[in-house]
């Protein structure tokens, strides 16, 4: 019955002519760090004979890396698109907007109603995301009804919650942030995870040269 060996430090001290430095000795640190085990015997050459993992088992631990990896890297093509698409969101809009009578409704009533001009610059009404769905019901009421026009300069001139930033749609700004931030970590953390799959993969192919020998 041969040894179970789960640490670099065992391999070592049981065959302390294996070379210290080199692909081979790392693919083995390595694979022990993600906890497997090696049974050798030794041989006249400097490196003993692998026993355990033989290359079939290697060969079935790579492929398992490869389902990984492709799952991994799916998952990061989609939270890219997401932070591409918050990141994008505000550019979009602004080519957008120039698609929607609204906009250019708005645009006429800066030019001849200077009343208008001045409630809409008080509450930074968010016009170039007239063409999104949240906020074109909005945008539409300020733009035809006097009376929530006023109502709403009003409100974003005296309410406490405007004090600091006098903006109707900051939501909107915050909204893109937050889904930036989170589609970002996402990306982070996936790319972490696929660098050590990498890492894996490259021991085990290197350690499944060693099991042919």
């Amino acid at each position: 019955m041969h040894k179970v060996i789960a640490s670099i430090k065992d391999f070592e001290k049981d065959f302390p002519k294996t070379p210290k430095e080199g692909a081979r000795i790392e693919a083995l640190a390595r694979y022990f760090a993600i906890h497997g085990v090696v049974k050798a015997i030794a041989t006249e050459k400097e490196w003993p004979k692998l026993l355990y993992p033989d290359a079939r088992v290697l060969e079935s631990k790579i492929k398992e890396i490869l389902e990984k990896k492709k799952i991994y890297s799916e998952k990061r093509g989609e939270w890219k698109k997401k932070h591409s698409s918050a990141a994008n969101y505000h550019n979009v809009n602004q080519v957008k907007k120039f698609g929607e009578p609204l906009y250019w409704e708005h645009l006429a009533k800066t030019i001849v109603d200077a009343g208008y001009r001045k409630d809409a610059d008080s509450v930074k009404l968010p016009i170039h995301l007239v063409a999104d769905n949240k906020w074109k019901p909005m945008v539409k009421t300020f733009v035809k009804d006097i009376e929530y026009r006023k109502q709403l300069a009003e409100t974003v001139n005296t309410s406490i919650i405007y004090k600091k930033d006098k903006k109707v749609a900051k939501y909107a700004d915050e909204l893109q942030g937050f889904r930036m931030g989170a589609a970002g970590k996402q990306v982070k953390e996936l790319e972490e995870k696929l660098g050590e799959l990498n890492a894996t993969e490259k021991a085990l192919r290197e350690m499944q040269k060693w099991a042919k020998e």
